[in-house]
Formats: C-alpha cells, structure tokens, sequence
C-alpha cells in the first residue's frame, strides 16, 4: 500500500507542476533598473496590485554601468532611474522616448522649479525622482575646526580620517571647485591641476568608498567624508554626532530621473509606474525610507518632522545657489579615464 500511495502521490505533484505551468503568471510586465537600495519594496508590490502590472526590478551602482548595459544590448528595460548628465547623453544619442504627459497627470504634483533643467530642457523625457547636493559630513566629536571649505579634506591633521567618493567625476569636482574651477570644465590643464591636487591628498585618505561609507562615519572609523545629501539625513539619523555642510566654494546639485529607453517593451506600463512613484503618498514612502529628497512639496508635508525641517534635505534656495548641475563629459571622457587611473595609482 506505501508504494501504490507514492505512486499516486507523485503522479499528483506531476499533474500540479503541469498545471502551475500552464497557468503562469499573465499578468503585463515591466522591467525596472534602478540604483541600489533606491526604493521602498512594498511601493513595488503595491503598484502591481493596483495596476496588476509585474515588475521585474533590478539594480546598478553607477551611471556608466547603466550606459553600458544599454548600449550593449541584450537587455530590455521599460523605466530607468538615470542622472542628470547621463540624461542628456542619453537624449543626445536617441537612447530615450519622449513622454506621453496625458499618462503621467501626477506630473503636476512636482515643483516646477524642478522642471526645464538644463539637461532636460523641455521635459520630454524625464521626470524628477530625488534630488540633492553632494557635502562633507564631519563627526562633532571628532572635528574641532569649522567645516565650510572643501580646504579641510587636505588638512594633515585628518590624516587618515578622510573619506572622498570612489568616483571620478564627484572627486574631481571637489578639487576642481577647491582651486576655483568649474566642475564642468573641459580646460585639460585646469583638469591636471586638479589631479595633481587628488595625488597630494592621497596620503590623507582613509579610503575611496561608494555606499560603504555609511557605516564607516556611522562607526566612528573617519572624521569626514565627502558624501551624497540623502546618505548624510539617514548618517545623522543614526549617528547624532555627525553633521553636514556644503562648503563655501560651490557644489553639485544632482537630479537622478525616471525616463523610459527606446528599446522598451512596454511604454504603457512605464508611463503608468512614472505616473504611480509622482503620486504625494508613494513619493513620501519613498523618501522616508531612502532618505533622500523629494521633487513633491504635497510628499514632503507628509513626511517626519526631522526629514521635513531638515536643512540637509530640504536647504533654502539661498543655500544651494552657487551650485552647479553636472554635464555630460563625452567629449573628454578619456582624458577623465587617464586622470582618474593616474590618480589612484599615485603618478
């Protein structure tokens, strides 16, 4: 009797996987690429039960990588989270469809000091995600100068204490704004200048980090690091001894976008999961749980008192004045590549 009953137990679990199989989900899909850790997952989950619309969601860590993902080929993307400068590359290059606004009514929630940016003149392609400046955060307990001057990141007394980004352009825009310069320059001399200013401070360095650099200042393990707003509200969140500024010199103001690539498969559910992250209460999810700034000034009324009133996340238009939007370096994006590898080798 056991044998006949494992028989008839597996010809059962046969006749279920055949069934599962051929009742599959039907449902419309769409492929999201996204940055890391740039979401609240039950937004994902919430979205395809209203919509009943399936999201495949996956992750890059830089805008390169996503550049040459989709100049490769191979993959097929409906809703891509780009930033400024790549946007403009991408529009350049015919990489990205114009929006279909009748789809997207929510885009009116956003601010329209976020609109007709220079990347993006028009808005027939992007819509604002997050936004915010790039700084130093500095531990109180650790720092007894003031903080206001990219200057401080080549003082001997942080030796070993200070973290710069591991990325080209935000560190070479730091010593570019240090020595007077336009982070977008394309004067190459001005640019060796700037390198020559990174090989000097190497000594300092304590590392070269992207998301790592959370713990690390949380931790207590560096006095200062150079750092992302969004990444310094969620710091000083969990590490009250830690501070943030944006220095006298100038600095990035970076816009990362929702744009939709000309090889998507499903423009009609892009333009629908555009039109659900611009709606106030998602949008407020969202930047409480990434920590980052929001474009939606109904959002922002709805988040805690400590993200709303933060200086950090929401800084006064006076603040972010001498701020500069990067742009796309195409044209020198080899002389960024040898500086950059000169750098990190120390010549």
């Amino acid at each position: 009797m056991k044998a006949k009953k494992s028989i008839l137990f597996l010809v059962l679990i046969l006749v279920m996987g055949i069934i599962l199989v051929g009742c599959g989900d039907k449902r419309p899909t769409i492929n999201v690429y996204n940055w890391g850790d740039y979401i609240d997952k039950d937004v994902i989950r919430d979205f395809e039960k209203e919509h009943n619309i399936k999201v495949n969601y996956s992750m890059f860590a830089t805008n390169e990588d996503l550049y040459v993902k989709l100049k490769q080929g191979g993959s097929s993307y409906d809703v891509i989270f780009p930033s400024d400068y790549m946007i403009e590359r991408m529009i350049r290059e015919d990489m990205l469809l114009k929006l279909d606004k009748n789809n997207i009514p929510n885009i009116n929630n956003i601010d329209e000091k976020f609109f007709n940016l220079d990347f993006d003149l028009s808005n027939k392609y992007s819509v604002p995600y997050m936004w915010g400046t790039v700084g130093i955060i500095y531990n109180k307990t650790m720092v007894d100068d003031v903080v206001d001057s990219w200057d401080i990141l080549w003082n001997e007394k942080y030796k070993k204490q200070i973290i710069m980004l591991n990325s080209q352009r935000d560190t070479l825009a730091v010593a570019l704004l240090k020595l007077g310069y336009s982070m977008n320059t394309r004067d190459i001399d001005q640019l060796e200048k700037a390198k020559q200013e990174l090989i000097k401070q190497k000594p300092l360095v304590y590392a070269y980090q992207g998301d790592e650099v959370k713990d690390a200042m949380i931790g207590g393990d560096a006095a200062l690091a150079v750092v992302w707003s969004g990444d310094a509200v969620a710091m000083i969140r969990d590490n009250p001894d830690l501070a943030y500024a944006i220095p006298k010199e100038g600095t990035n103001l970076w816009f990362d976008s929702m744009v939709i690539p000309s090889t998507a498969k499903n423009k009609e559910g892009a333009e629908a999961f555009i039109n659900f992250m611009c709606r106030p209460d998602i949008a407020a999810r969202n930047t409480d749980y990434i920590g980052y700034s929001t474009p939606i000034p109904k959002a922002i009324e709805m988040l805690p008192d400590d993200i709303k009133n933060s200086k950090v996340a929401y800084p006064s238009d006076g603040e972010i004045k001498n701020t500069e939007i990067f742009k796309d370096p195409m044209d020198i994006i080899q002389e960024y590549d040898r500086i950059w590898t000169e750098i990190m080798s120390g010549e």
